[in-house]
């Protein structure tokens, strides 16, 4: 049994599964917004386990497909896989059991979050492979956390209604944007290897950049929209303000020529934008909104 435990520990870390604070917040704000106020407390049980499940299974089968390049990008190569830490064997069951987890929680929701989980689940494991055939990679990785506040929307309602799609888009392109920039730090690495694919590859650093502001600059004023249609106050718009601004302190933090500082603007900011986010608009929503 300490084994076991011993390798979930392992696997756990190398799949980072603190960063499902990413997507977390947004499920739960969708699933407020679509309650228009408190969902049932089994409906957020349900809706916490399908996030943990879906993104561990993503997660742990995207360590799977690429761990010969991780081994072989100096910045990965001390992942768990690589490094002998955790064997595949393992993964593939941890893997499992996650994807199981993800569609016993559709389930239990609602007849529609059961028949659109294999869209779900099938979208979060074939980004893994995208990389390979795209430049676009980031589209969909955007897509696949886009997923969040979408099938927390269905979960609750079981429904998939016009203002779900509108915040899943929101979501997906700041995620792409974030996911480009990331992206910045294996541009040598990437160029040393005809078949793998991004946009700082494609375009180079510089202009890679100024798409990801573009997306985010996007991302903002669908945000604004968003908050018009759902009749949202004045708290939700001090919260777009707030993101707006850790999204320009973001880019500000990294450029061209210096990504030192990448790690800042990727993790720190974005858990901060999901979670203002759903502070600000699902106040709003439960508190205020009429």
């Amino acid at each position: 049994m300490s084994t076991v435990l011993r390798n979930v520990k392992i696997t756990c870390e190398m799949i980072k599964i603190e960063h499902t604070l990413f997507a977390l917040p947004f499920a739960f704000l969708g699933a407020l917004l679509a309650a228009q106020g408190w969902p049932r407390l089994d409906q957020l049980w349900w809706i916490t386990l399908a996030m943990v499940g879906a993104r561990s299974a993503a997660m742990a089968f995207n360590r799977l497909v690429d761990e010969k390049y991780d081994a072989e990008n100096p910045r990965t190569a001390q992942r768990a896989l690589p490094a002998g830490l955790v064997s595949r064997r393992f993964v593939i069951g941890f893997t499992i059991v996650s994807a199981a987890l993800f569609l016993l929680s559709a389930a239990m929701l609602n007849r529609l979050a059961l028949w659109l989980s294999p869209i779900a689940l099938g979208s979060v494991l074939l980004y893994s492979y995208t990389k390979r055939f795209t430049a676009f990679s980031h589209l969909v990785l955007g897509w696949c956390l886009a997923i969040a506040p979408a099938g927390a929307w269905v979960a609750v309602r079981g429904s998939l209604d016009g203002e779900a799609i509108l915040l899943s888009l929101c979501v997906l392109l700041w995620t792409a944007g974030f996911d480009i920039l990331y992206a910045c730090q294996d541009y040598d690495f990437d160029r040393q290897h005809p078949e793998l694919h991004s946009l700082p590859k494609w375009l180079g650093i510089a202009r890679a950049m100024r798409v990801a502001r573009s997306l985010h600059a996007t991302m903002f004023v669908l945000l604004v929209l968003f908050a018009v249609v759902m009749e949202l106050g004045g708290l939700a718009y001090l919260g777009i303000l707030a993101t707006g601004v850790l999204l320009i302190h973001q880019h500000r933090l990294v450029s061209p020529t210096d990504l030192s500082r990448l790690d800042a603007a990727f993790f720190t900011t974005n858990a901060f934008v999901s979670i203002i986010l759903l502070l600000t608009m699902g106040t709003e929503i439960v508190f205020f909104h009429r």
